[in-house]
């Protein structure tokens, strides 16, 4: 009997060795890349393309920005509200955005986004994978450019957009806080928490269209690194424009040559979101296992995920983090426009130095 028990246990043991083995297999890709799929080796020409030739080798540039910022125009134009009302809701993360470009690029929320849509179009060409795919690839290698960014998620096989998305899908900066939750349920079921979590990819963001006599003027003092201190910021008392005052979306911001919009500014200050806004101060483990998560379920909007090939081991991995949270010089904790009612503002160092002004940033 025992030896029958010692000849079942090995059985199985090995049963479960090659599954495992079959779960950990690796594929040797024609340019000698290695990836978990095969499906997957056609990525690697596109990303040697989009790190050479889009992302200035390797850079955090404006064209990461911009190629983020179109990740998320692409994929919230979906409404199952819209459907139920018998009309075309979308499609998600479908490529609709530039294969439909002479329409959605001139819904009033896309201002701007034809600028990357056509600097990558020639990449998107030579690529060999769908629109929707490449549109999705791009946001997640640029971003892994950035010092203290996640690696995100990449898929493959989504089908491409055959009818634009509609318009108003796209939330807009003035827009109410309500309006806003309201947008991200419908588009995805996400959540207040899940809304802040994506707002983090404000922290590597400029804007060239909210006042465009200032293009380029970022979000927070460091735009070339993934970092807490977008959040640290969105909550200092605003003081003045960087640029023209009266712009439709655009609030006080703390810092000369630094842009906050009121959609940032109510969700920091919101009851429903204050706290888990404060909750990234001085929590980078946060900030990118929250964003990696959000960022994953946006991408694959409108797509069964489980139709899709798994392709995330082909980004790079990203910098390690190059900064500590901080005030800007001349900004102190007394500068915070307290809102989480339940927790206090971390305490923080200040930057030494004189008042702190932040560079715009440069044109790729």
């Amino acid at each position: 009997m025992a030896f029958k028990t010692l000849v079942s246990f090995v059985s199985v043991l090995a049963t479960l060795q090659v599954a495992q083995g079959g779960l950990t297999r690796r594929v040797t890709c024609a340019d000698g890349s290695v990836t978990s799929n095969e499906a997957c080796c056609v990525l690697f020409p596109v990303i040697q393309d989009l790190q050479a030739n889009l992302f200035d080798n390797g850079e955090c540039g404006e064209d990461v920005h911009e190629s983020l910022r179109l990740t998320f125009h692409d994929a919230i134009g979906i409404s199952p509200a819209i459907a139920a009302r018998g009309q075309f809701g979308g499609g998600g993360a479908d490529g609709s955005i530039a294969i439909f470009e002479d329409i959605e690029t001139n819904f009033h929320a896309n201002l701007g986004v034809d600028e990357i849509i056509d600097e990558q179009r020639p990449l998107v060409q030579r690529s060999n994978i769908s629109t929707a795919d490449f549109i999705q690839l791009a946001g997640a290698i640029g971003v892994a450019n950035c010092p203290g960014a996640p690696r995100l998620a990449v898929f493959v096989g989504r089908p491409d957009a055959t009818q634009p998305a509609p318009d108003l899908t796209v939330p807009e900066p003035f827009d109410t806080v309500d309006s806003i939750l309201s947008r991200f349920s419908d588009a995805g079921g996400f959540t207040p928490e899940e809304v802040v979590a994506l707002l983090a990819s404000h922290t590597v963001a400029a804007a060239d269209h909210v006042d465009p006599t200032i293009p380029g003027t970022p979000f927070d003092s460091t735009p070339e690194l993934f970092d807490t201190q977008f959040f640290i910021e969105t909550q200092l008392r605003g003081t003045g424009f960087p640029g023209t005052a009266g712009n439709q979306g655009e609030v006080e911001s703390p810092l000369a040559g630094e842009i906050r919009l009121q959609s940032d500014s109510e969700l920091a200050r919101d009851s429903r979101t204050a706290c888990e806004w404060q909750s990234f101060v001085n929590n980078q483990a946060k900030l990118q296992s929250a964003f990696a998560a959000a960022f994953r379920k946006m991408t694959v909007l409108g797509n069964d995920e489980n139709s899709l090939v798994d392709c995330s081991d082909v980004v790079q991995q990203p910098p390690p983090p190059a900064s500590n949270a901080h005030f800007p010089a001349g900004l102190s904790n007394t500068d915070i426009e307290q809102a989480c009612a339940s927790t206090p503002f971390p305490t923080l160092p200040t930057d030494p130095g004189p008042v702190t002004s932040v560079a715009p940033v440069p044109p790729s």
